[in-house]
């Protein structure tokens, strides 16, 4: 098997056709149906099917383009290490960032990456974890930023904790409870809300069960930032943000803080990576980067407050 035999399924695979495949390496058509032919006589196993719409994968194909897009995922590692060991600065990195890290870390970080990294990609996925989780074991994302669900995480996964985190409910301007002063009074109130998990009431739930208040009515689930705040901003319903979200609240027209008076915790914030291999030394430098700005969070009073009360508390994740 060669290197050649990995990369040829893998393209055919993601372009679905022996032509675009070959266009995008650049090589002649025959050559990829050659390289196919090769590696299946090899394996003893049809990999695609041909058909007139194009080249469909087989289950068996399937399977190998599973273990074949780990092993082209860590030579690209691997090359970009030794690159960036060798001086020279190229390379991607991939990082998964929740909103929280968004906002509270990533304009820190980015100038001096850049600065140490000028010609290193940096890729850049939002979310949270249950939708990261593959993408870091796999090696497709280097590391993770951002709060984890209610149980540890396996042993797969190297997990640092940041800092814990604080809540903050916002509306549109104007909005009919704007003057509200409990969570009490926003019991009849419908949310828009994600989660750490894979339930969109696990976010919200907990809250307000420990106020000894009812569920709360979560009407849409939204999966990234923009459309939590294009859905608070549009209509009457309310969300819960990161604390780090006070100054855009503030700074712009679409939304208003709603000021109840329990603190509202939020999930704590962690870094996760696989344990089994490292991070390219560029990687390893932004990861470090993010370290280093939670660290100088943790100087804001709000912030630094609510990791001293949930420090004795917090599990430690392994």
């Amino acid at each position: 098997m060669k290197m050649n035999h990995i990369r040829d399924v893998i393209e055919v695979a993601s372009r679905g056709s022996l032509r675009s495949a070959a266009r995008h390496l650049g090589v002649a058509q025959p050559a990829i149906t050659r390289s196919i032919r090769e590696l299946e006589h090899e394996l003893g196993v049809a990999l695609f099917e041909r058909r007139v719409t194009g080249m469909l994968l087989t289950g068996m194909g399937k399977a190998f383009l599973r273990r074949a897009s780990a092993i082209q995922l860590e030579l690209d590692r691997a090359k970009d290490e030794i690159d960036q060991l060798k001086g020279i600065g190229t390379g991607t990195v991939a990082v998964g960032l929740s909103t929280a890290s968004h906002v509270a870390l990533l304009p820190r970080v980015l100038h001096s990456f850049e600065h140490r990294y000028p010609d290193v990609k940096l890729r850049i996925s939002e979310g949270l974890f249950p939708a990261m989780e593959a993408g870091v074991q796999d090696g497709s994302i280097d590391f993770y930023v951002g709060p984890l669900a209610e149980d540890s995480v396996g042993s797969e996964f190297v997990v640092e904790k940041l800092f814990d985190n604080l809540r903050v409910i916002v509306g549109r301007k104007n909005h009919p409870l704007a003057g509200a002063k409990s969570l009490a009074d926003l019991i009849h109130a419908k949310w828009v809300t994600t989660s750490v998990t894979i339930s969109s009431k696990a976010e919200l739930d907990p809250l307000f069960e420990k106020f000894g208040l009812g569920r709360p009515t979560i009407a849409v689930q939204a999966q990234t930032a923009l459309s939590i705040i294009v859905v608070a901003a549009s209509s009457d319903f309310l969300t819960m943000l990161p604390q780090q979200w006070l100054e855009f609240v503030n700074t712009t027209n679409l939304l208003q803080r709603i000021a109840v008076r329990e603190e509202l915790t939020a999930p704590t914030i962690f870094t996760v990576r696989r344990a089994r291999l490292p991070l390219t030394p560029a990687a390893d430098y932004l990861c470090d980067l993010f370290r280093r700005a939670a660290s100088q969070l943790m100087k804001n009073p709000a912030v630094g407050k609510a990791t001293r009360r949930a420090k004795a508390s917090s599990p430690r994740l392994r």
